[in-house]
């Protein structure tokens, strides 16, 4: 039986020596630093006509961060490669033959995954804010300014969960194809076709992406239907709800 500190240098191991998920996670970063910064600037040359009658606060904060629904995708990719590839290669067999354990393999694995894009989020958001507020100009914000220091590592905390939230999701599916199939519809195509028909956009507001970009705001808006610490604990009951569901499928089913 292996134990757990060599169950998480195992993982370790294998997703950093894979190609495909290192640079997805560093798209992670570059996506939503460029966007934002991009955004940002143009922003800031045509503020005026950008803000004519529009009387609610500019949000800084939220303007640096527009970069962020690609930085979602890309994480979510790194997510789903990073326990596919196991799957389409066979090697979760043999992953599976040295920790027969499965619960701690999962743990181990979402360990490791959790902390990895934890650590680029974290730069990743800190990196789009200060870049953002220096294209900003005399627009720009502080994080000493009420509210935003906790939207900044909201937006680490949603790229996190949606990291893990992602690699449950394959581990239930078995396949990393199938899981890119059912993830990518469901928060580019699913959750904004639903946001946009009143009968149904009441649903749409407990979505994980809806939940994730409460997480980002400084200024509460009036009429929406809860704030950035409930829009957490949704985001979070998602993420767990996955992986619990990875690890009973694991659990039950043969790699």
């Amino acid at each position: 039986m292996a134990s757990f500190p060599a169950i998480l240098r195992s993982e370790w191991t294998k997703i950093r020596s894979v190609r495909s998920t290192v640079w997805t996670l560093a798209l992670t970063f570059v996506v939503t630093v460029g966007i934002g910064a991009l955004l940002s600037l143009l922003t800031n040359d045509n503020f005026t006509e950008f803000r004519r009658n529009d009387p609610s606060p500019f949000d800084a904060t939220g303007t640096a961060f527009s970069g962020m629904m690609l930085g979602e995708l890309a994480i979510i990719v790194f997510g789903v490669l990073a326990i596919g590839n196991e799957y389409s290669s066979g090697m979760i067999r043999v992953t599976l033959a040295a920790v027969p354990q499965r619960g701690t393999l999962l743990t181990g694995k979402a360990t490791v995954l959790g902390t990895m894009a934890l650590v680029v989020s974290l730069v990743t958001a800190f990196v789009t804010f200060f870049t953002g507020q220096a294209l900003l100009g005399p627009h720009s914000t502080t994080l000493g300014e009420p509210h935003v220091l906790r939207a900044v590592f909201g937006a680490a905390l949603y790229l996190t969960m949606l990291c893990l939230f992602a690699a449950g999701v394959t581990t239930m599916l078995h396949n990393q194809t199938m899981a890119l199939g059912v993830l990518v519809p469901f928060f580019f195509l699913l959750s904004p076709i639903l946001s946009a028909v009143p009968k149904v956009r009441t649903l749409a507001h407990y979505f994980p992406d809806y939940a994730g970009s409460r997480m980002l705001l400084v200024y509460e808006q009036h009429g929406q239907p809860y704030g950035p610490w409930t829009g957490f604990l949704i985001c979070l009951a998602w993420t767990l709800a996955a992986l619990v569901g990875g690890a009973l499928v694991l659990r039950k089913r043969d790699a």
